[in-house]
């Protein structure tokens, strides 16, 4: 079990990480500080359902389903446009919000967007639900690898909004905000990019 659990912690980690579009959104509003905590649990928890699920076996049927493949790449692709239009649009305005200051926003929004950044991000399914649970289901111990996987998704999420938290101060000059929102438009739209060009 330990090996699979290492081998969950490795595999889970590369494919969590190259998530852009997810990590993005999370740095975005740890530095924001616009419930940066929630946002991460929101992501981790996603993850270890789609982890479970795929470990499970219902990786393999979405992937042989190119129909609902197809929808969720498009769908993905509008709504990661959308976002980075969004992040574009806060960058223009440069409103001057200060880095070490709390964001006033809608929690309610907050998390429909973490959830929306996640579950309408084909990446996160290819990644998590049919990649790592392919890899999982073949494991010694598919639990083990699922545990381990679950943990790599926990400190990533949990660290980059730490990471943010101790950035936050560091970059109060409304001029380093305009370049982070047009580096996460530019990450946004490059995985939407993406997802076109394989439809």
């Amino acid at each position: 079990m330990l090996i699979s659990a290492l081998n969950g912690v490795v595999t889970g980690a590369g494919l969590i990480i190259a998530i852009g579009a997810q990590n993005a959104f999370v740095l975005g509003q740890g530095l924001r500080r616009e419930y940066p905590w929630i946002v991460a649990a929101i992501c981790a928890l996603c993850d270890w359902l789609l982890i479970g699920l795929g470990v499970l076996g219902l990786g393999q049927l979405i992937a042989s389903q190119e129909g609902l493949m197809l929808i969720a790449r498009l769908g993905g692709a509008a709504f990661l446009l959308w976002q980075a239009w969004l992040a574009m649009r806060r960058a223009y305005r440069c409103s001057g919000l200060a880095a070490g200051r709390a964001v006033q926003g809608s929690r309610y929004r907050v998390i429909l967007a973490s959830l929306a950044v996640t579950l309408l991000n084909p990446q996160v399914y290819l990644d998590t639900l049919i990649m790592l649970g392919a890899i999982g289901s073949t494991q010694a111990s598919p639990l083990g690898f699922y545990l381990g996987a679950a943990i790599a998704s926990f400190g990533w999420f949990f660290g980059l909004v730490a990471a943010a938290g101790w950035l936050a101060p560091r970059l109060a000059n409304p001029k380093v905000w305009r370049v982070i929102d047009m580096l996460i438009a530019i990450i946004l739209i490059a995985v939407a990019a993406g997802l076109l060009i394989r439809s």
